[in-house]
């Protein structure tokens, strides 16, 4: 069974989706639809910007799922899942490519998924940490022992878990941590505490408009980030997706869901190849590969 899997935040690179509006008049058509959604350009951005243009949480987030579902449409008769899931962001454009929710209402989810979580970082002073090689049990047991807010954030593979808070609470989470045998406890270059309680006011703010959005039922089952498990219910979905700004990623624990399921090949729909990296790590014996462009 063929599971197409979606990346998130950090694979974002300059040049990307420009073959595909080139070559593609379907891909030329989405890409434009798109700039007249979010108001500016963001091909140019993309095909001509700069990493600094392409690192704004305004811009990564659309440009990450445009590339990632323009890429899926383009595949045509190759795009055929049994299942599919989306790591953070990824999860809207997995529901997008699997019929859950058109093309235009996902642009617009996403801008608004953009733009309430930078309002959301700008109010703390807030990052988050890649803790290497400890058990999540070990991790989780010094987050909850350390004041103010830091949480395990996102479950990538075993012995990859990154954690989430405000900068005091992960400096201190992070000496603790490298105490207590971690091989790295690495502060990342991002621009707040995403899948922390500190994303509150963006939950909030996403949660209308997701309770507004038409969803339909997807072509094949979605594994979720908050559940883990294979749905396909669009309410469930919907309260899922709600929930998923301030609670972590489990990715480690989909793949595993989707492998006791079933899966035997794992696919990679957009720029990078996080995803298919992470999916070996948690089963050596998993076909994964990625398709860019």
């Amino acid at each position: 069974m063929k599971a197409f899997v979606f990346p998130g935040q950090g694979a974002q690179f300059v040049g990307m989706g420009k073959d595909m509006y080139d070559n593609f008049a379907e891909a030329k058509s989405m890409f434009e639809t798109a700039n007249g959604i979010l108001g500016f350009r963001i091909t140019d951005l993309m095909f001509e910007g700069t990493d600094e243009d392409l690192r704004q949480t305004k811009v990564t987030q659309p440009a990450i799922f445009l590339h990632s579902v323009i890429l899926a449409k383009t595949m045509g008769g190759k795009f055929c899942p049994d299942m599919v899931a989306g790591h953070s962001l990824g999860e809207f454009s997995a529901l997008v490519a699997a019929g859950a929710l058109s093309f235009e209402d996902g642009v617009t989810l996403v801008s608004k998924r953009a733009m309430a979580m930078q309002k959301a970082c700008e109010m703390h002073s807030s990052t988050m940490a890649a803790i290497i090689a400890l058990p999540d049990e070990t991790v989780e047991k010094i987050c909850s022992e350390v004041e103010g807010v830091v949480v395990p954030a996102n479950y990538n593979c075993p012995g990859q878990l990154v954690i989430s808070g405000t900068e005091e609470a992960i400096d201190e989470a992070c000496k603790r941590l490298s105490e207590a045998g971690a091989k790295r406890a690495l502060k990342l270059s991002v621009g707040g505490a995403f899948h922390s309680p500190l994303m509150e006011p963006a939950r909030v703010e996403l949660a209308e408009a997701i309770e507004k959005a038409p969803f339909s039922r997807p072509v094949c089952p979605v594994y979720q980030n908050v559940s883990t498990v294979a749905e396909t219910d669009p309410d469930i979905i919907k309260a899922n997706l709600v929930k998923q700004l301030t609670s972590p990623v489990k990715w480690t624990q989909s793949v595993q869901h989707m492998i006791a399921d079933g899966a035997t090949e794992f696919i990679e729909v957009g720029p990078g190849k996080v995803l298919q990296g992470l999916v070996k790590k948690i089963d050596k014996s998993m076909n994964a590969h990625s398709i860019e462009d």
